[in-house]
């Protein structure tokens, strides 16, 4: 009977040096595991006298209990303080100084081609893409310029093989469209598009906005209030903007379209040459013929079509003199948009 009452004085020994659950695990197995301390004194119980038997299975039962209520506190007091080192550590120190997360920005280019393709979804058109590696009969000949015809000289082309260039511009699209489409078409086909030529106001690789509409009784004067009305959304109502005769071989009557120079209020500057004017976008009436190689009777259908340079008009938004820049990757520059 001592021996079982001892262990209940050297069990609260040990369990004051605990501090951890691991520790407190070890504890509880030596005392009640198995082969415990206490479990083994369970094990003497038949060797004892039928009177005394009683009395010292309800002492080991007793010391039992005992000890596996203080196991039970101890356990509770260990968890609630990991929990508090936990909080701790997981606090957030609210003096400290945040940490700066960089936002990315819309590059100048995209933003204008996104602006641009707004305007004209917003007046019912929409959006058609090609392949930017295209057949010379689509980027040229369906166009009304075919292999000899000297309209050709006016791009420098990148030629793939002899019937497979880098399109140089997005009209091509023009005739994978209504190729599969009848009309009344209202479509814009922006992307990119390729030409051999670099300096400060062209590019290899440049983007651009074709555009065209078709159907029956179209007219120049359509073309003209379309383009006017995107100019005065795209820069300011009050642009002025003027229409010059130009040629396209894929449109007959052409036009260069200007907009009062934004540098110098059209007064005269070195950027608009002193005329007080800058070209945008070129357009035109759709040449008959360019209708007849889509299988379209150009007796029923009339249309128009435009075609302007992103960059170009970028750089007219926002007042940017070299287009370089926009491919440089200059955070400083880019930043600024």
């Amino acid at each position: 009977m001592e021996e079982v009452l001892s262990l209940k004085n050297s069990f609260l020994e040990e369990s004051r040096t605990v501090t951890s659950l691991a520790e407190l695990q070890q504890l509880k197995v030596k005392y009640l595991g198995k082969k415990g301390l206490v479990t083994s004194k369970l094990k003497f119980l038949s060797g004892i006298s039928p009177e005394l038997r009683p009395e010292y299975g309800k002492t080991v039962n007793e010391v039992k209990g005992y000890i596996e209520e203080q196991i039970n506190r101890i356990e509770s007091l260990l968890k609630k303080e990991d929990h508090k080192k936990r909080i701790l550590s997981e606090a957030l120190d609210i003096t400290l100084p945040g940490k700066f997360t960089p936002f990315g920005r819309e590059h100048p280019i995209n933003k204008v081609l996104s602006e641009i393709t707004r305007i004209f979804i917003s007046m019912g058109f929409e959006v058609e893409e090609g392949p930017e590696v295209e057949l010379d009969y689509y980027n040229f000949e369906a166009l009304n310029m075919p292999k000899d015809h000297s309209a050709r000289d006016m791009q420098d082309t990148f030629y793939i093989s002899d019937d497979v260039v880098l399109r140089t511009h997005t009209s091509p699209v023009q005739i994978r469209v209504m190729e599969k489409k009848k009309p009344p078409l209202k479509i814009i086909a922006p992307g990119k598009v390729y030409r051999c030529d670099a300096d400060i106001s062209h590019t290899p690789m440049f983007h651009q906005v074709e555009g065209f509409m078709v159907d029956t009784a179209i007219s120049f004067s359509d073309l003209k209030g379309v383009l006017e009305s995107f100019i005065h959304s795209f820069f300011t109502v009050d642009t002025p903007v003027r229409f010059r005769p130009s040629y396209f071989p894929f449109t007959e009557p052409s036009a260069e379209i200007d907009i009062g120079c934004p540098f110098c209020d059209r007064k005269g500057c070195s950027v608009c040459k002193k005329s007080g004017w800058l070209e945008i976008l070129g357009a035109g009436v759709i040449n008959p013929r360019v209708f007849e190689m889509v299988g379209y009777n150009p007796e029923v259908y009339s249309g128009f079509a435009f075609g302007m340079g992103v960059e170009r008009m970028a750089m007219l938004k926002y007042s940017i003199d070299d287009i370089r820049l926009f491919f440089e990757n200059d955070m400083r520059f880019l930043k600024q948009f």
